[in-house]
């Protein structure tokens, strides 16, 4: 798929490709596909020139946009591999990745840099922090430099050849200590694979604009002739981004879609969501607000993306566990003696960073099959141990998004003998009054049998990382303090 996007780019093509909002909501075209064409031939070149070649890696902490999606073409025009630097992950972890991934350059605009050095102080306010980028790799910036910064990437003209095998991608870090980062690795056929699936699932249409910021969105959409629109991160302003574009298709994550629908975002097309939980609930709540249709996807950064479902299955199906969807075309899934989906197919991940490759993953996700659609009962580590009862929180918390509910999720809670408390953590939507909730919730709660909860708390369920899944560790210590305060139902 890169390698047709690749192919598909001329530089005297001007056709919008990638647009972002104006401070009214108004369409701004950030680059040209001939703009793209240039700007990934230049990298390429200079890549080239700096004598960067086949399985070689490349550090990349560059803004989603133009300028970073065309030193990804131009990487994977080189055969290189991409590790992508994520600042929020702090300057300790970063730094044990980046001796990990051994990059021989590391490419990053002057804000990456300005948050390393002069900048610190403001970015640690904000949760950004980066190392010294130079510590173990030299380092380029891409883009405007800001005083301070390393030498430019500077686009350059000449001979750049271009690489037709398989071989390494891209390495993402996912979990891990300092002393032990964790990072999946995708080959360029894994890649592909993932691109081609996303591809079959939103069935882009050249012309129409398609609205998401992921890269797994930006490629097939632009591969197709497919302009894309990064979202706007201000949800008022997602809100009339979405009116004056009317895009064909949309992903949003879950949280996104929760602060684009309170905004009174109205929708069009086909609209996706994924990367965190994906209730019933919402998926009706965006139908409501003028989509044709509304999408939740199941994927892990091993996989993706894995299965999906349209609101009318998730509506429809009324069994235990929370349905993500049929498997999609040339996924394989299987579940172990403990319970837990594994998954296996062309757009699985070859292996985990430094670990010999990998024929199934296992997802960490209790589950089950039903013929090729997969039922998930929650995380296997999420298992909460009450009395000689294991539950598992994913098996009853969608029974939980009743009318009036935006998220809910069940913890557990150390007792004083030794025993768990199940929690149940409940966010009601704006301008839900505590008593409609609380009775919406008395058919639900009456039917969970041995996995009814100890204690219901009306509160906001906390969110962490970039996807902004709700954090069940920082949920937990504030049911604990909830307890501890002498709370109830």
């Amino acid at each position: 798929m890169l390698g047709d996007l690749l192919a598909s780019l001329r530089d005297d093509d001007e056709r919008p490709a990638i647009l972002t909002a104006g401070r009214t909501g108004r369409t701004v075209v950030r680059a040209r596909r001939g703009e793209l064409s240039r700007l990934a031939a230049g990298y390429a070149a200079a890549l080239h020139a700096r004598g960067l070649a086949p399985g070689d890696t490349v550090g990349v902490a560059v803004r989603p946009g133009p300028r970073s999606l065309a030193v990804v073409l131009a990487a994977y025009r080189l055969g290189l591999r991409v590790a992508v630097l994520d600042p929020t992950a702090g300057p300790d972890v970063l730094l044990a990745r980046l001796g990990v991934a051994a990059p021989r350059l590391v490419l990053a605009d002057a804000a990456a840099q300005a948050v390393a050095g002069w900048a610190a102080p403001l970015a640690r306010r904000a949760q950004l922090a980066l190392p010294d980028l130079t510590a173990l790799a030299p380092a380029a910036t891409i883009g405007p430099r800001l005083p301070g910064s390393a030498p430019a990437l500077a686009p350059a003209t000449g001979p750049a050849p271009v690489y037709d095998g398989d071989g390494d991608a891209v390495v993402i870090f996912t979990s891990g200590t300092t002393s032990s980062p964790r990072a999946v690795v995708h080959t360029r056929a894994s890649l592909a694979a993932g691109m081609r699936a996303v591809t079959e699932l939103v069935r882009p249409v050249p012309g129409a604009a398609v609205l998401g910021g992921t890269f797994f969105v930006l490629v097939p959409s632009l591969a197709a002739g497919a302009p894309v629109a990064l979202p706007a991160r201000r949800p008022r302003l997602l809100a009339r981004q979405a009116a004056r574009l009317g895009p064909q298709a949309t992903y949003l994550t879950p949280p996104q879609l929760r602060a684009a629908l309170a905004a009174g975002t109205r929708f069009t097309g086909r609209v996706y969501s994924g990367s965190a939980p994906v209730s019933a609930g919402l998926l009706a709540a965006v139908r409501r607000a003028g989509a044709r249709e509304a999408w939740g996807v199941y994927a892990l950064t091993e996989v993706f993306p894995a299965a999906a479902v349209e609101s009318a299955g998730k509506a429809a199906f009324d069994g235990v566990g929370d349905l993500v969807g049929e498997l999609l075309p040339g996924v394989r899934a299987r579940v172990d003696a403990d319970g837990q989906l594994l998954l296996a197919g062309p757009n699985t991940a070859d292996r985990y960073l430094g670990e010999p490759p990998m024929t199934w993953v296992a997802t960490g996700d209790v589950g089950r099959l039903e013929g090729r659609r997969v039922v998930l009962g929650g995380r296997c580590k999420d298992m909460i141990l009450r009395g000689a009862e294991n539950i598992y929180p994913g098996l009853y918390e969608p029974a939980l998004h009743v009318p009036g509910v935006e998220l809910a999720v069940l913890v557990g809670v150390p007792a004083d003998d030794g025993d768990e408390r199940v929690v149940a953590l409940v966010q009601p939507e704006p301008g839900v009054a505590e008593t409609t909730v609380r009775a919406a919730l008395r058919g639900p709660l009456a039917r969970m049998g041995a996995a009814r909860p100890d204690d219901v708390l009306l509160t906001g369920v906390p969110l962490a990382g970039r996807s902004r899944k709700p954090d069940r560790a920082a949920a937990a210590r504030l049911a604990a303090a909830h307890l501890t305060a002498g709370g109830h139902r």
